[in-house]
């Protein structure tokens, strides 16, 4: 007897996989944004300022000219076709390699002697960039839903 192993297979909608791509993004954005705000309330009101304005500062080119082209990539590669697309299929698959390392070195930041409102400063930066970067996939969700609840077809809803 043959198993049909797509049966098996978590497929949802497009709409899906861009709120799904968005939510994590924008989650991730959070917590980072949540252990650079802890860090920076234990600093005195300088430090808070410097460090705080220097992540800022950092989020805005890392958003523009990096994470940016990230997200048209994902979106462009998620949007073509009307058939449903696997659930993990949000993030290429060579993503899903980066992501251990990212943790393992998150996890060495935290726990190194660099001083924490020092360490803000990337947290920052990179937690603003994924929010801010978040809110393109959101977009797109939007559009998309809008766009099918008019009853536009699948290829004229940008």
């Amino acid at each position: 007897m043959k198993v049909e192993i797509k049966k098996y297979k978590p497929a949802v909608t497009r709409e899906v996989l861009l709120f799904l791509a968005g939510s994590l993004w924008f989650s991730v954005g959070c917590l980072l944004l949540a252990f650079a705000g802890f860090w920076l309330l234990a600093a005195e009101m300088g430090q808070q300022i410097m460090c705080g304005g220097a992540g800022i500062l950092i989020a805005l080119p890392v958003h523009y000219f990096g994470l940016v082209k990230v997200v048209d990539k994902n979106i462009a590669r998620l949007m073509p076709g009307d058939e449903k697309k696997c659930l993990f299929s949000f993030m290429p698959w060579k993503s899903y390699l980066i992501i251990p390392a990212m943790i393992t070195l998150g996890l060495l930041l935290r726990h190194s002697t660099i001083p924490k409102p020092c360490l803000a400063i990337i947290y920052v930066g990179m937690g603003l960039a994924l929010l801010l970067s978040s809110l393109r996939y959101l977009r797109y969700f939007l559009l998309y839903r809008q766009a099918r609840c008019l009853g536009r077809r699948s290829g004229s809803w940008q």
